[in-house]
C-alpha cells in the first residue's frame, strides 16, 4: 500500500468516526429539544386551570356531594373491571369465538383445505333494512392477526363492515380462530386466502374484480398476495400496514429500534420454544402497550372511572377483543421477524434484496391509509415502499400502476380499524368512491376528504372528495435519512448471527424441556393474562362486589358537573399522565441514542459505506424513455387528441373531484357503446397521452395539429372535449385562457365567450405553456430531438424500462379520462350532433428499436423478432398550421 493510499484510508476513518459523533450530537440535542418542548407544552396544559381559575375552593357541601359519588364511581370502577375478568374466561370457555357484530354465515372453513389453516371465508348477511346491490362489487375484509384477538374489523357496528354495507355491497370476512393448524405456514395461508377470493369472484362473475382490504398485519399479506396473483383483486385497500419497517422520523418512531436493542430475532424463537411450537399473542400485545405506558397504565382506567355510567360498555366491548391474544405457529412469526420487521424484505429495492416478492406486479389501483397518530406504523412505513419499488413518476406512469393514500391527522393505530368516527369519515369516503380510483390514471394521489359546509337534511355531517396528484418526493420528508439502513442492515447481520448461536446451542434442549402442559402454564401466568383472572368472581375476596355495585346503580346519585372538586380530579389526573409520558420520551430517548451509538460505531468499525447514489444511472435510464415517448408525439388521430387535450387541461388544476371522475366514467362508457371502440385500445390510448403530457408538456401542446390535420377535425374534437367538459362553455382564468388560445392553436374561431383571463389569489398557474408560444414543429424534426426535457425528473429504474406492454394492467372495463377539476358549476350540454370519434387507421412497419419500449399511436407494445421490433404506426399526414397573427398572450414553461 502506498503511504498516500494509507493516509487515505486514515482520513477516511477518521472522517467516519467524526460524522458518527457529529451524528449523536444532532440526535442528542434533538432529543433535548423534544423532551422540553414536550415538558413545556404538559406544564402549560397543568396550569391552564389555575390560570382560567376553574380550581376554586370547594364548599362542605361539595365535598359531600363529591365523596358520595366519588365512592360510588369506585364500586362501578372494580365492578366493571371484574366483568371484564368474567367475559374473558367466559369467552376462553366458549373456545374464543369471532366477535363480529353482524349475522354471518361460514362460506369456506381453511381446515378442509388441501393445507388446513385456521381462517375461513364468511359471508356478511345484511340486516332487514338493509338492501344490497349486486351490481357494485363485493368486498372482502382480512382480519388482521397480530396477536390481539379476531374481529377487529367488524366488532362494532361503526366499522369497516358495517359501512361496506351500509353502501350496498356485497361483503365477505376472512376470519381467523384461535388457535393455528399443525404445521400452517404463511405460504398455506396465501394460498387459502387467494381460493376465498377466487370464489367470491366466482359469485359476482358480473360486478368486476373484488375490492379487498387489509388493516395491519393483513396489509401487508395482501400486498404479497397480489403480487403473487394480480388477477385476483380489483382495487386493493390497506390500512396501517407496515411495508417498510426500516423508514421512520428521528425522534418520532422508537418501535423500529427495538429488534436492534434486543439482538435481532432470536427472542422470537425462544418465544417459539417456550409455547412448545406456539408463539403466544400476548407477547406481541405487551409489546405494544408498553408504547404508551400513560395510557397503558393511567389513562384508559380514568377514562372509565370518570365516566363509569356510560364508558362501562364500549370499555368492556373492547377489552373483550383485546383481551384475548390468538396464538402464532413458530414457523409463521419467525418468517414475519425475519422478513418483515428485521430484514424489512417486504419491498425490497434497489439498495437491498428483497425477500421475492415483487410489489411491481401488483396491478389493481392500491389506496394505502395511515395517520401521524400512528406510533405502531407511522406514515413513512406505510408509505416509503412506493420510493422503493418505484424511484421516479416516470418509473411509476410507465408501469401504469395508480397508487392513492390518504393520511389522517391523529388517530392512533387502532383507531385507524376500531374508531367510530373514522369509519364514518375515512372508511365511508373510500369505499364510496371506488369507482372513482378505478378510473384514475397511472400515477400517485392523495384522497383529500373536506366537510361540506352546512348540515344535510339527515342531520349528518357531508363531505366532499378530490384527489390530488403527488410526486414520490411529496411522500419522502427530509427528516428521513437513508443512511439509518446502513446500521439496519448490520441489524440484519447481527440477528443472523445470533439466530445461528441460538439454533445450535439453546433450541435443541430447549424442544427437549418444554411440553404442552408447561407452555400452557407459561402462557397462564403471563402478567396480562393474571391481572384479568384475579379479578374476576374466581376471586373469593370479591363475592360482595357485585351484588353491592348492583344496589349503587340503583341508588346512583352522580355529582354536579360544576362541583369545583371534579377540576381538581382532572388536575390530579394530568399530573400523573404528565409524568408517565415524560418518562416514556426519556425512554425512547435514551432507547434511540443506544441504537445508534453501538450500531453506528459497529458500522464505522466494519468499513460501513454510505449508500451509493442511484440517481444517475436512474436518470440515465429514464432518458431512454423520455426520448422513445417523444416518437409518439406527433402520431395519432381525434381518439389521442381529445385524450391528450383532456390531460392538458388537468395540469391546470391541483385537485379532481370524485363527481367530474364519475361524470367521466358515464361519458366514456356512452362512446365506447355508441362509436363501438374497443376498451383495450382507449386504454392504452390514454395511457400513452397521460405519458406524453407528464414527459413533454410543451411537445404534446405544439403537436397536437399533426394529429388533426383538417379543419373538420378539429372542430369535431372540440366539440367533443365540451361535451365531456361543459364547464369549458363558461371557463374563466387560467382555463379559459388555455381554452381559447388552444382555438388560435388549430386554427379554430374562439370559442363563445369573452371572458377575461382571471387569476385567482393564491392560484399557482402551471408550468404549462400557453399555445401561442409554442410552435408546432414539423413531426421529424419533434422526433429527431436527442434531448430530454428539462421538466422531466427521470428517476426509473431497470424493472420499469422492460417491457412496458405486459407491465400495463389488462381490465375489461372502459378507462374513463380524467379531467380538471374546474371550480364553476356545470350546466347541463347543449344537445348537438355527435360526431365520429374513431382510431385512425394503423400500419404496419419494422423498426430497428430496443425492445425496452415500443411507442405506437395505440398504446405502448412491443413484439421482438431479434435485432428488429414490429411496431405499429399510426398513418398520419402532418399538416404545417397556418401562420397566425396577433399578440402572444403568454410564455411557454417547461414543467410537469
Amino acid at each position: 500500500m502506498s503511504q498516500e493510499s494509507f493516509f487515505a484510508k486514515q482520513e477516511d476513518s477518521f472522517s467516519s468516526f467524526h460524522n458518527l459523533f457529529q451524528h449523536l450530537g444532532c440526535l442528542h440535542h434533538l432529543h433535548t429539544q423534544l423532551v422540553l418542548d414536550a415538558f413545556r407544552q404538559r406544564q402549560e396544559k397543568l396550569l391552564a386551570p389555575l390560570r382560567e381559575g376553574r380550581l376554586q375552593q370547594p364548599s362542605a357541601h361539595d365535598w359531600w356531594e363529591y365523596l358520595t359519588d366519588f365512592g360510588q364511581r369506585n364500586l362501578l370502577f372494580w365492578d366493571t373491571l371484574r366483568q371484564r375478568g368474567d367475559n374473558t374466561l367466559a369467552h376462553e370457555r366458549a373456545g374464543y369465538p369471532l366477535l363480529l357484530k353482524f349475522k354471518h354465515e361460514v362460506l369456506i372453513d381453511g381446515r378442509s383445505l388441501p393445507h388446513p389453516v385456521n381462517y375461513s371465508l364468511l359471508r356478511i348477511l345484511p340486516n332487514p333494512d338493509q338492501q344490497i346491490d349486486d351490481s357494485r362489487p363485493p368486498v372482502i375484509i382480512i382480519d388482521p392477526r397480530g396477536g390481539h384477538g379476531a374481529g377487529i374489523g367488524g366488532f362494532k357496528p361503526d366499522s369497516e363492515v358495517g359501512e361496506s354495507l351500509r353502501a350496498g355491497h356485497p361483503t365477505y370476512f376472512i376470519a381467523f380462530s384461535h388457535a393455528p393448524e399443525p404445521g400452517q405456514t404463511l405460504l398455506d395461508i396465501g394460498e387459502a386466502e387467494a381460493y376465498f377470493i377466487e370464489q367470491v369472484r366466482t359469485r359476482h362473475l358480473t360486478t368486476g374484480k373484488p375490492v379487498v382490504i387489509g388493516n395491519c398485519q393483513a396489509g401487508w399479506a395482501l400486498m404479497g398476495l397480489a403480487a403473487a396473483r394480480p388477477e385476483l383483486p380489483g382495487l386493493v385497500i390497506i390500512n396501517g400496514a407496515p411495508l417498510s419497517y426500516w423508514a421512520g422520523v428521528n425522534g418520532r418512531n422508537p418501535m423500529r429500534y427495538t429488534g436492534g436493542l434486543l439482538g435481532g430475532a432470536w427472542m422470537t424463537r425462544l418465544g417459539s420454544d417456550l409455547g412448545n411450537g406456539r408463539f403466544d399473542g400476548v407477547w406481541l400485545v405487551s409489546n405494544f402497550e408498553s408504547l404508551d405506558p400513560a395510557n397503558t397504565y393511567w389513562s384508559k382506567y380514568y377514562n372509565l372511572f370518570s365516566q363509569v355510567d356510560s364508558e362501562a360498555t364500549r370499555f368492556l366491548d373492547f377489552e373483550r377483543w383485546w383481551g384475548s391474544p390468538t396464538l402464532i405457529n413458530s414457523e409463521e412469526i419467525e418468517n414475519i421477524v425475519d422478513d418483515l420487521f428485521i430484514g424489512n424484505r417486504l419491498a425490497g429495492s434497489f439498495r437491498r434484496r428483497s425477500g421475492g416478492i415483487d410489489l411491481k406486479r401488483i396491478e389493481a389501483p392500491v389506496v394505502v391509509f395511515c395517520s401521524y397518530g400512528d406510533n405502531i406504523t407511522p406514515p413513512q412505513q406505510a408509505l416509503n415502499w412506493i420510493a422503493d419499488v418505484y424511484p421516479s413518476d416516470l418509473a411509476l406512469r410507465v408501469a401504469g400502476r395508480t397508487i392513492v393514500y390518504l393520511r389522517h391527522a391523529s388517530i392512533g393505530h387502532l383507531g385507524i380499524f376500531v374508531s367510530g368516527q373514522v369509519a364514518r369519515r375515512e372508511h365511508r369516503q373510500l369505499l364510496g368512491a371506488i369507482d372513482a380510483i378505478q378510473a384514475l390514471p397511472a400515477g400517485l394521489f392523495e384522497l383529500v376528504i373536506d366537510e361540506q359546509p352546512g348540515v344535510s337534511e339527515t342531520g349528518c355531517v357531508e363531505y366532499l372528495v378530490h384527489f390530488e396528484p403527488r410526486r414520490i418526493t411529496d411522500i419522502s420528508c427530509d427528516e428521513d435519512d437513508c443512511d439509518d439502513e446502513r446500521e439496519f442492515a448490520l441489524v440484519e447481520r447481527a440477528s443472523e448471527l445470533n439466530n445461528t448461536l441460538y439454533d445450535w446451542f439453546v433450541r435443541p434442549w430447549m424442544r427437549r424441556i418444554i411440553s404442552e402442559p408447561m407452555a400452557e402454564l407459561i402462557r397462564k401466568a403471563h402478567p396480562f393474562r393474571q391481572q384479568q383472572v384475579a379479578w374476576s368472581s374466581l376471586n373469593p375476596a370479591l363475592w360482595w362486589l357485585a351484588s353491592s355495585a348492583e344496589q349503587v346503580r340503583t341508588n346512583r346519585t352522580p355529582v354536579a358537573g360544576n362541583n369545583p372538586l371534579l377540576a381538581w380530579q382532572a388536575l390530579f389526573s394530568d399530573l400523573v399522565e404528565t409524568q408517565l409520558d415524560t418518562y416514556r420520551d426519556t425512554r425512547d430517548a435514551v432507547q434511540e441514542m443506544a441504537f445508534h451509538a453501538f450500531y453506528g460505531g459497529l458500522s464505522t468499525l466494519t468499513g460501513g459505506q454510505r449508500l451509493q447514489d442511484s440517481q444517475n444511472r436512474i436518470r440515465l435510464q429514464d432518458k431512454v424513455v423520455v426520448e422513445r415517448l417523444q416518437e409518439a408525439l406527433p402520431h395519432g388521430g381525434r381518439l389521442e387528441a381529445v385524450a391528450r387535450i383532456l390531460f392538458l387541461l388537468e395540469r391546470y388544476s391541483n385537485k379532481i373531484s370524485k363527481e367530474r371522475i364519475e361524470y367521466l366514467i358515464q361519458q366514456s362508457r356512452a362512446l365506447v357503446q355508441q362509436f363501438a371502440i374497443d376498451p383495450l385500445l382507449l386504454r392504452d390510448t390514454i395511457r400513452l397521452q397521460s405519458l406524453l403530457v407528464f414527459a413533454h408538456p410543451e411537445e404534446s401542446l405544439s403537436t397536437l395539429p399533426h394529429l388533426l390535420p383538417d379543419t373538420e377535425s378539429r372542430q369535431r374534437v372540440l366539440n367533443r372535449v365540451v361535451q365531456l367538459v361543459p364547464e369549458l362553455r363558461t371557463a374563466q382564468g387560467v382555463v379559459g385562457e388555455f381554452w381559447r388560445d388552444l382555438h388560435s392553436l388549430l386554427d379554430q374561431p374562439p370559442p363563445g365567450f369573452a371572458l377575461p383571463a382571471l387569476t385567482f389569489a393564491g392560484q399557482e398557474t402551471p408550468a404549462l405553456p400557453s399555445p401561442q408560444a409554442v410552435r408546432p414543429e414539423p413531426a421529424s424534426a419533434t422526433a429527431a430531438s436527442p434531448e430530454a426535457p428539462e421538466s422531466v425528473t427521470p428517476e426509473a429504474s431497470p424493472a420499469t424500462t422492460e417491457n412496458l406492454a405486459s407491465s400495463a394492467p389488462i381490465t375489461p372495463e372502459p378507462v374513463s379520462v380524467p379531467a380538471a377539476e374546474l371550480e364553476i358549476p356545470a350546466p347541463e350540454p347543449e344537445p348537438e350532433p355527435e360526431p365520429e370519434l374513431e382510431p385512425t387507421d394503423t400500419a404496419a412497419s419494422t423498426v430497428p428499436q430496443d425492445d425496452a419500449l415500443q411507442t405506437t399511436g395505440d398504446g405502448l407494445s412491443s413484439e421482438p423478432t431479434g435485432k428488429t421490433t414490429r411496431t405499429t404506426v399510426r398513418k398520419s399526414s402532418p399538416a404545417t398550421p397556418r401562420k397566425r397573427t396577433g399578440k402572444n398572450p403568454g410564455k411557454g414553461n417547461k414543467g410537469n
